[in-house]
């Protein structure tokens, strides 16, 4: 058999490899905060001053199964920076994520132990409590919340931080999951950003017990995670996020309404 190289092609590989989206940036009350590059920040030495952690490029987490799960395949390590806020602001979170991969929209928050993120990785027990998502929705156009993302949004997600959430240091876990090959087992696609931030003021309610990652997302979940896309968007079947519910102190989801 002979081998044929086309260029197109090996360019049409690379920009595959390539694709998919993160976080670029986060704003709160006006000003910019600017996250990890994938692709370029690991190359500058010393590292940047950046606001999320690491990730070692912008596709999703390999096996969902694995600690990569939790802040993206990265190495999990600190950021440099910490975003101060209050509890009931609201983060603007800007995606780079150009696919129309269908699938929820989810953020999770973890309290960092002894208020000092420097030494969490939020990958052992029942830490992450959610507190943002938004679902299928059949009425709506267009009725997933990532491709409502990209076409509606440009890009942008609103996160508010639950109003009575007692001050502190935590990280906000946000995520994009795709599930256009999901029908194939590990075939889902998460997609985790991780921002550490600081709650300077606002309630005196502390987190309950989460949802652990890794672990609570199941590979054989038929509900949320081994699916057929196509089923759910033709009223063959519902369709339910993985990860529980939201938190009851979180507001409601506002970026249908932005």
């Amino acid at each position: 058999m002979i081998a044929i190289f086309s260029p197109l092609l090996l360019l049409a590989s690379a920009a595959f490899v390539a694709g998919h989206g993160q976080v670029h940036n986060i704003t709160v009350n006006g000003q910019l905060y600017k996250a990890w590059e994938a692709y370029t920040d690991s190359k500058i030495n010393p590292p940047p001053f950046k606001y999320t952690r690491a990730l070692a490029d912008q596709g999703f987490v390999p096996d969902f199964t694995t600690p990569d799960i939790t802040c993206g395949a990265g190495g999990n390590l600190p950021a440099a920076g910490t975003i101060e806020l209050k509890a009931g602001d609201e983060m603007l979170m800007h995606w780079s994520f150009t696919n129309l991969h269908p699938g929820p929209v989810m953020t999770y928050i973890a309290k960092c132990p002894n208020d000092d993120c420097s030494t969490f990785k939020g990958d052992q027990g029942n830490v992450w409590v959610k507190i943002d998502q938004l679902s299928y929705n059949r009425d709506a156009e267009p009725p997933w919340p990532s491709e409502f993302l990209v076409v509606n949004q440009g890009g942008r997600w609103i996160i508010t931080i639950p109003p009575s959430l007692a001050p502190g240091e935590y990280l906000v876990r946000h995520e994009i999951l795709a599930l256009h090959l999901a029908s194939q087992p590990k075939g889902a696609q998460f997609y985790p950003n991780c921002v550490q931030i600081r709650v300077t003021s606002g309630g005196t309610t502390e987190l309950p017990s989460g949802i652990a990652l890794p672990g609570a997302y199941d590979p054989t979940d038929e509900e949320s995670i081994l699916v057929w896309e196509y089923e759910i968007r033709a009223g063959l079947r519902g369709y339910t996020a993985p990860g529980g519910p939201v938190w009851s102190e979180a507001v409601p989801n506002k970026n249908r309404d932005a």
